[in-house]
């Protein structure tokens, strides 16, 4: 028998079988493109999304002929949301969390409710990343859409629905839609009319770790399984990653990097001290805890954006080697610190000054400057973008003192190396970077009784790889150039806002 866990994110989904000890027994992942149909605009089509999630399943499926899967539960990037008629006919594309198009809405939300408010109840700081802002932008411009909608759900929900399940979402991806009271655990009925959503309109609340159905026998065929199949609900892919790579107490944090990048440690509720520094605080996916989240919407997308913009001759390499063609982009890079400075606010700062005018800066490029020079700036630019965020959670008393990396950049050992000696902060890397697939895959065990609790399926399925630590000589070096780093923001400040203002 094994328990699965699915994972649907920005650029590509996941599927993953594991054994009742956490080993993976089969795994498939699909990549989909982000669709950019105008700049600042980015979407995906949920039929797309769905289609691949399919094809995953019977891929992995097809590879458990003596371990069939008896439950699963998924996870899936926040905010984007999916309108869907009553047949389940999908109604539009999904804007991503990075859209920006939905920033005057968000403004004149944040106006009308004001930002501590909306915090307190939320713990999110206002940006126009959220479903709700997102659900104006459709009120203002496509009005017929909600008009049409029985339902508008977010990926986690809609795979779930898809699969036979009742329309359930639990509360780390509720709250992840700004109309959720993370403290009631419900949806706000104050925060449902600044943006004319009614209850109806979403799923229904509830638990991670809750059976909402059973995937449907001619489905199930279709798709692969043998036997019954309960569908649990997961989470919210940055809780669900840090469940997943055993964060359940103080102390530790999950370090995320994949499309984007993310911190999460354990956490109380929501304090003004956080809201000041932009933190999210939301139920975890463990039930009874929160989360405090520090991140960056830049993250492993930047790597993708070299690759093709700029890595032809990698790409051939990797093409005539057969090998990855990351690892081909990140080994050429030398193990020492480099000279350039990247500021990787590709689709704005994130967390740590929530400037969605921010953009993309380099410093210090000369005629001397190699392909490799510039890989390197990007990936000591993600490393000091997540030290200074793991400073400021320190900071505010979000205690860390360990780091466990997952994501597909978790593979990478010389990055994990690069992050240590940034942070000043042992990562460790786990035996499956799948952390979030891992983590819900936990929750489908704990809710059909495979384990007594999620401690328990922590102590069986999480195991260590390998730790890295800091290296003393480079992080003293790392430690300069992250207060020239961190000045560099500031001093371009007054240029974004005039490009704002044009």
């Amino acid at each position: 028998m094994s328990l699965m866990g699915i994972d649907v994110g920005t650029t590509g989904c996941k599927v993953v079988a594991f054994d009742h000890d956490g080993t993976v027994l089969a795994q498939a992942a699909r990549e989909y493109p982000l669709l950019s149909p105008r700049p600042g605009w980015y979407e995906l089509d949920p039929e797309q999304v769905w289609s691949f999630v399919c094809d995953c399943l019977r891929e992995v499926n097809a590879q458990l002929r003596q371990d069939p899967v008896t439950a699963l539960a998924l996870s899936s990037q926040g905010e984007a949301m999916i309108p869907i008629s009553r047949a389940g006919e999908v109604l539009a594309n999904s804007p991503v969390s990075s859209d920006r198009r939905n920033a005057s809405q968000t403004a004149l939300m944040e106006a009308a409710l004001g930002t501590e408010h909306i915090y307190a109840i939320t713990g999110q700081p206002m940006d126009t990343i959220y479903t709700v802002p997102k659900v104006l932008w459709w009120r203002d411009h496509m009005p017929h859409l909600l008009d049409d909608s029985w339902k508008i759900l977010c990926y986690v929900d809609f795979v779930a629905y898809r699969l036979g399940a009742q329309a359930a979402i639990d509360y780390s991806m509720a709250a992840r839609t700004l109309a959720f009271d993370v403290h009631r655990l419900d949806w706000s009925d104050e925060l449902l009319a600044a943006g004319g959503l009614t209850r109806s309109q979403l799923a229904t609340p509830v638990p991670s770790g809750t059976i909402i159905g059973e995937i449907p026998r001619r489905l199930a065929d279709d798709l692969g399984f043998r036997g019954t199949v309960k569908v649990v609900t997961g989470g919210h892919d940055q809780p669900a990653g840090a469940l997943g790579a055993g964060v359940l107490a103080p102390g530790r944090a999950m370090l995320s990097i994949g499309t984007t990048e993310a911190m999460v440690a354990v956490t109380d509720a929501p304090r003004p001290e956080m809201l000041a520094c932009h933190v999210s605080c939301y139920p975890h996916a463990a039930p009874g805890s929160f989360i405090a989240l520090s991140g960056n919407q830049t993250g492993g997308r930047l790597l993708r954006w070299y690759r093709d913009e700029l890595a032809a001759a990698e790409r051939a390499e990797a093409a005539s080697s057969g090998r990855d063609v990351y690892d081909v982009i990140v080994e050429q890079v030398e193990d020492a610190p480099g000279d350039l400075l990247l500021l990787p606010y590709f689709v704005g700062s994130g967390t740590l000054y929530n400037d969605s005018s921010a953009t993309g800066a380099l410093v210090g490029l000369s005629f001397d400057s190699k392909r490799a020079d510039i890989v390197r700036a990007i990936l000591e630019g993600l490393a000091f973008e997540q030290a200074l965020g793991l400073r400021k959670l320190n900071e505010i008393g979000v205690e860390i003192n360990a780091l466990t990396a997952v994501g597909g950049g978790a593979r990478s050992q010389r990055w994990m190396q690069l992050k240590a000696d940034i942070c000043g902060t042992p990562v460790s890397v786990l035996h499956t970077s799948e952390a979030a697939s891992l983590g819900v895959a936990m929750l489908a065990g704990w809710a059909t009784g495979v384990y007594a609790s999620l401690h328990e399926a922590a102590d069986q399925l999480i195991r260590v790889r390998k730790t890295f630590t800091p290296r003393q000589d480079r992080a003293e070096v790392y430690q300069r150039q992250l207060s020239r780093y961190a000045q560099l923001y500031e001093a371009l400040r007054p240029i974004y806002q005039a490009m704002a203002r044009d």
